[in-house]
């Protein structure tokens, strides 16, 4: 893997506490976590807001966010904000499924005005570049700031927003604010293969792994100092009160979907691997009250739960299930397959997972066949998944192919980590 390499300034390691001064890369210090049992994670937003807002300075200020911008008390951080005289909120930008969270997958709300607090909503979904730098500067904002929960895979798309309008930002001359959230599946560890770039789409930017175990505030060091064509003036605001080794419901933090198919942090478990089954002609379970932890076709039947039992994967187990998905694959029509039983998050390997999930699969099912536009390569960030499978390789071989990029991204990563 070729990662292109930037020394990341000195600023960036030894930026002081709240308030932070601006710089191109400053980074406000997580308060020392208390003792585990009276420990409370703090949003980089709680304490944004603990200090005044203090770090916008009074700019001209628009977010680009979600329904998961909530704060404890479930309140949107948008209604919050505008009611606050210490705030200029000028605009928000909604990115795909809206700023309210109307729309579906692929979908956005356009551009429009908030009916709550009648700020200009623009549509930042599929724009990037010039044209996304184009609405900032249409908007009239002095800063950007950003506060999206992610879910820790790296075909999740809110990620790849983060990076599009922190370049857009970049181009029209605004500095960018990252508000922290917990990576709810924890930040213990990268896993799985990482991107090549010539797979580059809105599903990995960039070569990360694919399941890259950081928080979006390290997300965007990271993407400031090793992928933006030049840094952006970037601030973090991270949380306090969370460790890397925490799943989300240690946060004490309420839990909003954070897409209309991903509704509980269990989804999320499973997602960095079965989402892969997007890539074939199997249903990933969209459609029903259980995406991601639900696969199946028509066809399918007991042998694909016994196959994959039968290989002991640590920390989950299948049972055979039968659906009838709502909308996407197999609409309205009754499939056979699996359900994804996690009984120790722990010892669970989502990735290591999905690959089993794939090679069992194509084993006893004849009708197994990849989505003919070959969209698993952009999943996967190659072709290695796609045809060492084909080939007849094993779950174990399939994992082993990635190990060495796998390694070097570890070691860009590390630089780049704000949490214990």
């Amino acid at each position: 893997m070729h990662l292109p390499r930037r020394t990341l300034l000195a600023a960036t390691a030894a930026a002081a506490t709240l308030p932070a001064t601006a710089t191109a890369t400053a980074t406000a210090t997580p308060a020392p976590a208390p003792a585990a049992a009276a420990r409370r994670t703090r949003t980089g937003f709680e304490r944004l807001r603990a200090a005044g807002y203090a770090q916008l300075g009074g700019e001209r200020t628009g977010i680009v966010t979600n329904p998961t911008g909530v704060t404890r008390d479930v309140r949107h951080i948008v209604d919050v904000m505008h009611a606050d005289d210490r705030v200029d909120l000028v605009a928000v930008f909604g990115p795909e499924h809206g700023f309210r969270g109307t729309a579906q997958a692929g979908g956005s709300e356009g551009r429009h005005d908030d009916p709550a607090t009648g700020l200009p909503v623009y549509d930042t979904y599929l724009k990037s570049g010039q044209p996304l730098a184009d609405v900032f500067t249409a908007s009239g904002v002095d800063t950007v700031v950003f506060d999206i929960q992610d879910v820790g895979a790296r075909f999740y798309t809110y990620i790849w927003t983060l990076y599009d309008c922190m370049e857009a930002a970049r181009l029209a001359g605004k500095r960018f604010l990252v508000l922290d959230r917990p990576n709810p599946v924890t930040g213990r560890a990268a896993l799985g293969p990482v991107l090549h770039p010539e797979f580059a789409t809105f599903v990995g930017r960039e070569p990360i792994a694919q399941a890259h175990g950081m928080t979006v505030a390290e997300l965007a060091r990271l993407f400031n100092a090793e992928f933006l064509a030049a840094p952006v003036e970037l601030e973090t605001v991270p949380m306090s009160g969370w460790r890397r080794a925490d799943w989300y419901d240690a946060s004490g933090l309420p839990w909003v979907p954070a897409s209309p198919n991903m509704p509980t942090p269990e989804t999320a478990l499973a997602y960095a691997g079965t989402c892969l089954f997007e890539g074939t002609n199997l249903s990933e379970g969209r459609g029903t009250t259980r995406p991601f932890e639900l696969l199946g076709a028509e066809g399918v039947d007991g042998r694909w739960a016994e196959a994959v039992n039968a290989l002991g994967l640590p920390g989950v187990r299948f049972r055979e299930a039968y659906f009838a998905p709502a909308f996407s694959k197999f609409q309205g029509r009754t499939v056979g397959g699996v359900q994804l039983h996690v009984d120790d998050r722990d010892a669970f390997d989502p990735v290591r997972t999905g690959i089993a999930l794939l090679v069992t699969a194509r084993k006893v099912w004849s009708g197994f066949g990849w989505r003919a536009d070959h969209w698993i390569d952009k999943l996967t960030g190659s072709t290695w998944v796609r045809t060492a499978i084909d080939k007849g390789a094993e779950a174990d071989e399939v994992v082993a192919g990635w190990q060495e990029e796998l390694a070097a991204f570890r070691r860009v990563r590390r630089e780049y980590l704000l949490y214990r």
